[in-house]
Parts: C-alpha cells; sequence; structure tokens
C-alpha cells in the first residue's frame, strides 16, 4: 500500500472512531441530567460521578484519538470502557419492541471494540502526534 494512503486510511480511521464518542460527550454535556437519570434507572450508584468521568473519556479521550496521542492506551481505554457500558446498557430489554435497538446497540460497540484493538495493534500512523515523535 502506498504509504500516503495508509497515513490517510490511519487518520481516517481514528477519525471515525473517534467522532460517535465526541459528540456523545458534547451531548452528554448539554443533557447532563437527563444522562444522570439514565444512569440511575440503570441502577448504577455514584451517577453524576459516573457522567463526569464518561464525559471526559468520550470528549477527552476521543479527541485524543483523532489528534494521535497516546493512541494505544486511548484506544486501550475506549475498549475496557466499552464492557461495562455494553453490559449495562445494551444487552437485554424486557420490552420487545427495544430488543432489536439493543441488539444494534450491542453489535455496534463490538465493532467499535474491535476497531480499537486494532488500534491498539497498529497504533496511531504517521499523521499523529505519536507518529510525530518516531520521526
Amino acid at each position: 500500500m502506498n504509504t500516503n494512503l495508509q497515513n490517510f486510511t490511519a487518520l481516517a480511521g481514528r477519525v471515525l472512531l473517534a467522532v460517535i464518542f465526541v459528540l456523545s460527550g458534547f451531548n452528554k454535556i448539554g443533557g447532563f441530567d437527563g444522562t444522570v437519570s439514565y444512569m440511575t434507572s440503570a441502577g448504577l450508584p455514584f451517577a453524576s460521578v459516573l457522567a463526569v468521568l464518561t464525559i471526559a473519556m468520550e470528549l477527552g479521550g476521543g479527541l485524543l484519538l483523532i489528534a494521535g496521542w497516546k493512541t494505544r492506551w486511548v484506544a486501550l481505554a475506549f475498549f475496557l470502557f466499552l464492557i461495562p457500558v455494553t453490559l449495562v446498557f445494551h444487552t437485554s430489554s424486557s420490552n420487545p419492541a427495544q430488543a432489536q435497538q439493543q441488539m444494534i446497540q450491542l453489535l455496534k460497540n463490538i465493532a467499535i471494540m474491535g476497531g480499537m484493538l486494532h488500534v491498539v495493534a497498529y497504533g496511531a500512523g504517521a499523521w499523529s502526534l505519536d507518529g510525530r515523535r518516531n520521526q
């Protein structure tokens, strides 16, 4: 593969993986009370603290992933973050109408986890802050 194409696809992959988290983090800031209520309804303790930590992870981690700084560690953190998120929020529904939607969310998270493991394995690529340090 052409080096420029490889560098571009690594950057594009990071951006595409990160955009869902950056947007979700911004949405949680704007709907903080709703986020806390949703977490509380799922039975999570200290929902306000968890909401703040979730926003920091999604927004901060997403921006770090885009920039490509400490990328392998950020991707690993996202992988680990998605395990409890997926298990708590997307594994079942007593409402049959929501069961299909929860399955879609579960599979989406599994796909993102696969992408994060790929970043852990292969890094950010040359067009990243990590890549600039290696030059």
